[in-house]
Order: structure tokens, then sequence, then C-alpha cells
């Protein structure tokens, strides 16, 4: 189903295209991106154009969301049938033209639809829609990854590496990772930051929180301008590799003695902001059953090993692993039990302060006890009031009655 925009309505697409293009030109314009991303006049010149045609697409795609929501629901009861029918349909309107923006903007367009589509907050057609996003990731041209690399390590790749695959084994929305092998022979897994991110994620992020702020001006009861924030925090910390291997080896310490849970070693002296090399770690995504039963794994143990990681994570350490998906933790076919969890990906971590998880210990104690009254007034302390009476039904999926 389709809705036409009526004619005195194109006005505020073009409004609000044509403003978003002359904001992000003038960010476009601004010299103070890192000289070995836009090395060259043209080539800042291109970055520029780039970032308009990027913009303005996403301010029209915007754009033509807002209209729809406003003239399809106009004068509808909110509290009829007709309108909650509507509204859904909408809703999926809109969220195929995010994915369309998603899928031909690429780079951190991804990436934010991947952050939406995780978002239980959000209606049901934008997560179902924006999922498909999951597995896209287009791998890079090598000559221009080689640029990076060569960059970073101030080397030739011939004389840090035997050997290095061209074809990358995983690829994501702001990095590639490729197989490689160092002088001494030990097998490598080499991470490399896309080119040109940093420029891009200003230009992206700020057309982003530049839309959020629009939608929240047309409509009030719009409550998402958080997420933004918290995207643009999270990619932030995503594009620095330093700090992933600073975490990658927070984490092997915390799990010095558990001889289930294997870190990848970092290697320093190939390992940059925009490059990672570590220890080349085997195994299957955690959810891959055919797998365990092919290696005579026993998918309960998995499942208790990995329930054991977070918890030790979450109630011990406060040092959590942000974005813990099957593809970050392999299952191994390697270990003194059978297996191992090699855990990847350590961009995104979570502190967590000792009153926070001492409270939190406290709320699955109430919860397992069906103590309402301390389930309650841990919520009271947590700031979400009368609203700690969904906490059972969050985590346990009984009501706290139950």
């Amino acid at each position: 189903m389709t809705t036409r925009i009526p004619a005195k309505a194109k006005s505020i697409l073009f409004l609000l295209s044509a403003t978003g293009t002359t904001t992000l030109a003038l960010h476009a314009s601004k010299p103070n991106f890192s000289p070995d991303l836009v090395t060259s006049f043209p080539q800042r010149i291109g970055a520029g154009i780039s970032a308009t045609v990027r913009s303005s697409r996403a301010l029209f795609t915007i754009a033509s969301n807002i209209v729809d929501y406003k003239y399809s629901l106009h004068r509808i009861d909110a509290a009829s049938d007709e309108y909650g029918a509507l509204l859904s349909q909408v809703h999926l309107r809109a969220a195929r033209r995010i994915l369309k923006l998603c899928e031909t903007n690429k780079g951190f367009y991804v990436k934010a639809g991947q952050f939406i589509a995780a978002m239980r907050q959000v209606p049901k057609e934008y997560a179902a829609t924006l999922s498909s996003l999951q597995d896209q990731a287009v791998p890079c041209n090598f000559q221009a990854i080689k640029a990076v690399l060569i960059r970073n390590l101030g080397k030739d790749l011939s004389d840090v590496f035997m050997f290095f695959d061209e074809h990358p084994i995983a690829a994501a929305s702001i990095a590639q990772v490729h197989r490689a092998l160092l002088k001494d022979h030990q097998e490598v897994a080499v991470k490399v930051q896309y080119p040109g991110l940093e420029q891009q994620m200003i230009l992206d992020t700020s057309t982003m929180s530049f839309l959020s702020t629009i939608v929240a001006w047309i409509f009030p009861e719009y409550r998402f301008q958080w997420a933004v924030l918290e995207f643009v925090k999270t990619v932030s910390l995503e594009l620095d590799f330093i700090q992933e291997a600073k975490n990658s080896e927070r984490t092997a310490k915390n799990f010095l003695k558990n001889k289930i849970i294997k870190v990848p070693a970092v290697f320093w002296e190939f390992t940059s902001g925009q490059v990672l090399t570590m220890e080349l770690c085997r195994g299957n995504k955690v959810d891959d059953l055919e797998f365990m039963k092919r290696n005579h794994i026993n998918p309960l143990k998995v499942g208790k090993a990995l329930v054991d990681l977070f918890a030790e994570m979450i109630f011990i350490h406060g040092f959590v692993h942000g974005d813990p998906h099957p593809g970050n933790i392999l299952v191994s076919t390697e270990g003194e039990h059978g297996f191992s969890l090699v855990l990847l990906d350590h961009g995104i971590y979570r502190l967590l302060d000792d009153d926070f998880r001492k409270e939190y210990c406290k709320l699955w104690k109430a919860m397992i006890l069906l103590d309402a009254k301390s389930i309650y007034s841990i919520g009271e302390r947590f700031g979400i009031g009368r609203y700690a009476k969904f906490l059972p039904l969050i985590f346990t999926g009984r009501t706290i009655d139950r």
C-alpha cells in the first residue's frame, strides 16, 4: 500500500532536504578532519559532495515518513480499531523507506539500522524490517584496505607478514578481518578499519541528530532522541581499536583461570587506532547446533558456560561485553573440557559500579523469592518507580504476583 503525498505537503520535504544539505555541506567544508583521511583538495571536495548527497537522501526519507504519518492518520480517532490498523501500515512503509536508505547510504546507516532493529522499544514493524541489515556487509576494495595497513603500520605488508590473504574472512559495517601469517609463523587475524570512517561518522551522525531533533519537534510524543546519543557513543567506541585491544586484554586477565573462556591475544607491535592484529582463533557461532552435534559438543554445557561467562562479568568484574551476538562468540573444539568459548570484538564494554551490582543481585533474589515489596523498593532506587512491576516479566517471563 502506498500513500500519495499532497502537493502542499511537498514543501516540507524540500525545506528539510534543502536545510540539511546546507548544514551538512558546511560540516563537510570544515578542515577539522584527520589529515590522513582526506589528503587532498579534490578528495575533500569529493567528500563534501558525497556527504551532501547522503544527507539529502536521509532528510528526504525522514521527511517522507513525517508526511506519511501526518496525512495518513489525520483526523482518525486514536482509540479506534481503524487507527491501530492504519498506524501499523504506516510503520511498515516508514520502516521500508529507512531500510532502503540504509542499503543505499551503507556505512553508518547500516550500523544505525542494526542498532534500531535490536531495540525492544521500537514498533515491531521497524525491528522486523530492519533486521535484514544484520547480515549485510560488503567488503571494501583491498587496495583501499592495503593503504590503511601501510599508513598505520609504517611498513609494506611484505615487511611485516609472510602471508596476507587479500580476501577477508569476515566483514562488518566499519571493518573487515583478514587472515595473515607473521614473520615468526604466528597465524593472526588482522582487523582493518574502512578508510574515511572518522569523517563519515561526523557527517552521518550530525545528520541523524538533526533528523531526530526535527522529528521530536513535529511529534512531541517521540521519545527516541536518547537513542541517537547512545548510537553516537557506541560507534565512537568501536572506532578506537587501541581501546578495543585494551578491553580485550582486561577481559583475558579477568578470565585467566577460566579454562573454557578464550580471548585472542593482541599483537601490540602491529596494532594501532585503525588496525588490530590478534591471535587467530577458529570456531563456529555459538548458536550453530549442527556444528556442536558433529563435534560431539553438548549444547547444554555450552549454554551453561555462556551463562556463567556473563554472570561473572556482571556480578564479579563489573566489566561487561556490550555486543554479545552469536558472531562474536565462537565455540571451538579445542580446550580441556572438549570445547571452549572464544570471545571476539571487544570494542564496546559497559562498566557496572559496585552499588548497581549489589542492587542487581538483590533484584534477582527478590524475583526468585517472589518478594514483590523488595522489587518495588529496588525499582524506586533504580529510578523507575511503579514500572518496577514489569521487571519480573522482563527477566523471568512471569508477572510480579505469579
